[in-house]
């Protein structure tokens, strides 16, 4: 497994896809070796010098914590790492789209926790271990970091990440959930994540299967109108960004506090919890039989 870069950065910064590719070696690709970071450093675009919020050392102990604690139980990682990645990254979702800032994150910043938490097991046809080069610098939902930024902001309910931990907890449901712009209905979300708790829709099949049924229900049905969520306060937002200055580390074992959000009222959650559930009876799962 490659260890951590010789020169790591002291800020984040911005990395083009085109700056990043002769990083993406085949020997970083394998797990093999990574870079020394001195030569990325030099093709690195610089953020803002008097902003608090792009110091690196707090991100690199917390994925340094992550690899520790959860050395035998890789995939587990997510469900600790999101919320907290969230919270320590004070970031708008305008600053989240750039996907240079996650390209930079991966490769400078971390590329030893990539590799940790996405090299592949050997193939039973004799394939070696490899990373998918989308982990380091791919789409929103399929990059190491911005997958588990972006969950933990659909799925927060507020400043509560519990549900963003049930969320993570579930490889399935945040990978077809994050596809879809459905999920940014905030009491969808929190409606899926109580329908992975009763334990209705719990494997692939059936969490793809609901989802495509949700989809295509929201086609003709605005949830909005059946369930309807609390305008947000663009100003709980601002006050939680312009705290990252002053903010300790966040807590190890207990959860971070997210922006001082409305939550999603509770009777709407429900509500659609109820209809969810009953759309999954008929939901398109394949290999099922349906009854009746």
């Amino acid at each position: 497994m490659i260890e951590k870069p010789h020169h790591l950065p002291r800020r984040l910064g911005l990395l083009s896809a085109t700056a990043a590719d002769p990083f993406l070696s085949e020997d970083l690709l394998k797990g093999i070796e990574g870079h020394g970071g001195v030569d990325l450093a030099k093709v690195v675009e610089p953020l803002p010098e008097d902003d608090a919020r792009w110091e690196a050392e707090p991100l690199r102990e917390l994925v340094e914590d992550a690899m520790h604690g959860f050395r035998d139980k890789r995939t587990e990682a997510d469900a600790w790492l999101a919320p907290r990645l969230h919270a320590t990254l004070r970031i708008t979702r305008r600053e989240a789209a750039d996907r240079r800032f996650w390209n930079h994150l991966a490769l400078a910043v971390a590329p030893d926790y990539v590799a940790w938490r996405h090299l592949s097991a050997p193939t039973s046809g004799g394939g070696e271990p490899r990373i998918n080069p989308a982990r380091f610098k791919g789409a929103l939902d399929r990059q190491c970091f911005s997958r588990l930024w972006w969950a933990a902001e659909m799925f927060r309910n507020g400043g509560d990440y519990s549900p963003v931990v049930a969320a993570c907890g579930n490889q399935d449901l945040i990978h077809s959930a994050l596809r879809r712009d459905l999920i940014d209905h905030r009491p969808t979300a929190q409606a899926l994540v109580r329908v992975l708790g009763r334990g209705i829709a719990s494997t692939g099949r059936e969490i793809e299967g609901l989802m495509t049924a949700i989809n295509a229900a929201g086609a003709t049905l605005v949830y909005d109108a059946l369930a309807p969520d609390e305008p947000r306060d663009p100003e709980a937002l601002r006050q939680w960004v312009a705290e990252a200055e002053s903010m300790p580390p966040v807590p190890r074992h207990s959860l971070p506090a997210g922006p001082d959000e409305e939550c999603v009222p509770e009777e709407t959650v429900a509500a659609l919890t109820d209809y969810f559930a009953e759309l999954f009876e008929t939901a398109p799962v394949r290999g099922r039989t349906l009854q009746g």
